[in-house]
């Protein structure tokens, strides 16, 4: 796990996959319908989110997921934690606040290792930062109901199984998509969760080609 936040440390601070490995979990529709609005409106409203990662009892990074409160925005969705970014505040500063308001981190327990690229979400109007963070060992969560039904973790290496990801048509809005997600959970892991975490893992396969 040393190894390889060593590694982020470094490879976050270059050229990133972007857009290229986003749009490779991007829903497309069927017949009609377009792709996602990509670029975002100078009235974007700023938003984090925190990628969170934990060495496993073998000593294997394992990532932070929240399955999202029912009457809350995207409700019943897997998301990682986070929010809206409050008046002055850094993309990291968002990321953790959420994080500690959601489940219950303390920020200092996390230390903050780089940025992935941003991605705007057109439902919401959010232009997401995803906000890279590692902590020692596996949190002692404590779920906000308000906002999380459930905080789970998964090993970073099973989704780079295939038996893992699935691709359907689905009817979203009037038109029918095809949509990629991970089958790891209780519910799909798909849109701008698995677009976020699809550069993540292009990353993470960097290094264990190494």
């Amino acid at each position: 796990m040393k190894e390889f936040t060593r590694f982020l440390k470094n490879r976050l601070q270059k050229e990133l996959p972007g857009r290229k490995a986003q749009l490779k979990m991007a829903p497309r529709p069927v017949s009609s319908g377009s792709l996602r609005k990509m670029e975002p409106p100078d009235h974007a409203n700023d938003s984090s989110v925190l990628i969170l990662l934990f060495p496993n009892e073998e000593n294997k990074p394992e990532l932070t997921l929240t399955l999202r409160s029912r009457d809350i925005d995207h409700g019943g969705q897997i998301s990682f934690p986070g929010g809206r970014a409050e008046q002055g505040e850094s993309a990291a500063e968002t990321a953790l606040r959420e994080a500690e308001e959601e489940i219950g981190i303390p920020p200092e327990s996390i230390t903050i290792i780089g940025q992935l690229s941003d991605l705007y979400i057109n439902n919401s109007n959010n232009l997401v930062t995803p906000v890279v963070g590692v902590v020692k060992k596996k949190p002692n969560f404590k779920i906000n109901p308000s906002e999380v039904e459930e905080v789970f973790a998964v090993e970073l290496n099973s989704l780079l199984h295939k038996k893992n990801l699935t691709v359907e048509n689905w009817e979203l809005g009037k038109h029918r998509y095809k949509v990629p997600y991970w089958d790891i959970h209780q519910v799909p892991l798909w849109g701008a969760t698995a677009m976020m975490l699809h550069e993540f893992l292009d990353i993470y396969q960097d290094y264990c080609k190494q």
